[in-house]
C-alpha cells in the first residue's frame, strides 16, 4: 500500500503532493503555503449560469434551478434557501392529481388581503384551495379543510395583523397552520406586519422564511410562487 510522504517532504505545494505515491490526484487545489481540499463547487438550489449578482451575502438576485428560462423573476439567496425544500416537495408530488395550493388566511382577510392573493395566483394559472370558494353551503368548514390540505402540493400563509389576533384563539387558521406546518411544504408570507410580530405570537411559524410584501409588491410574490409550483 502506498504511504503518504508528508511526514517527510511535507505538502507545501502542490508539486510536492503530486509526487507524493498516496496523495497524488486525490485532492483539489491548494492555497498559499499550506495544503488543504476543496470540494467542487455545486449549489443544487441555483440554475446552473443563473442571474447575476446585485450585492453580497442574501441580498444578491439569483435565479434558482426551478426557473424557467427567460424568466424576469429573480430571488435573493435566502429566498431561494427557504423556498428549495418546498420546491423539492412540489416536485416529489408532481404525478399526483392536486391543487397547486392551499391558501390559510384570517377569516377577515378573506375579502381583502387572501382575495387579492388568491386572484393574483389564479391569474398565472395556479390552481388555489381558497375557503371563499371552495367550501359549499352546508359543508363542515373543518371537514372541507382537511380535504383542501390533503389535496394541495403546497400550503401558504398569509401573515396579516389579523392572522395575529386569531391565532391566539386556537381557531380554525390554528388548526389549519398546525397542519401545515408538519412538512416542508409551507411558505409564510407576511402582509402588514413583521417577521418580529409572528415570533412573539407563533415561535415555530416565524422560524419559517418566506416572502415579505414589505420587500416586493403582492404581485411579484404572486410570481415567485407560481414559478415554485409550476411543472
Amino acid at each position: 500500500m502506498a504511504r503518504c510522504t508528508a511526514p517527510v517532504r511535507g505538502h507545501s505545494s502542490a508539486s510536492a503532493a503530486a509526487n507524493c505515491p498516496a496523495c497524488s490526484g486525490r485532492y483539489g487545489r491548494y492555497s498559499g503555503g499550506g495544503y488543504g481540499y476543496s470540494p467542487p463547487s455545486y449549489s443544487p438550489s441555483l440554475r446552473s449560469g443563473g442571474g447575476g449578482s446585485s450585492g453580497g451575502g442574501s441580498g444578491r438576485s439569483e435565479k434558482p434551478r426551478w426557473s424557467k428560462v427567460g424568466s424576469s423573476v429573480s430571488y435573493t439567496l435566502a429566498e431561494i434557501r427557504a423556498l428549495t425544500p418546498v420546491r423539492n416537495s412540489v416536485e416529489y408530488l408532481a404525478e399526483k392529481d392536486l391543487r397547486d395550493v392551499f391558501l390559510c388566511h384570517a377569516w377577515d382577510d378573506r375579502r381583502g388581503a387572501a382575495k387579492e392573493l388568491h386572484d393574483l395566483l389564479e391569474s398565472r394559472g395556479v390552481s388555489v384551495w381558497f375557503s371563499e370558494k371552495d367550501v359549499g353551503l352546508g359543508v363542515p368548514l373543518l371537514r372541507a379543510i382537511d380535504k383542501g390540505l390533503a389535496n394541495s402540493r403546497v400550503g401558504i400563509v398569509l401573515v396579516t395583523p389579523a392572522l395575529l389576533k386569531r391565532l391566539p384563539a386556537e381557531g380554525i387558521a390554528d388548526k389549519e397552520l398546525s397542519a401545515l406546518l408538519a412538512g416542508e411544504r409551507l411558505v409564510p408570507i407576511v402582509h402588514e406586519t413583521t417577521y418580529e410580530a409572528l415570533r412573539e405570537v407563533s415561535p415555530l411559524l416565524g422560524s419559517r422564511s418566506g416572502l415579505n410584501t414589505a420587500e416586493e409588491p403582492m404581485a411579484d410574490v404572486a410570481a415567485k410562487l407560481a414559478e415554485l409550483v409550476a411543472l
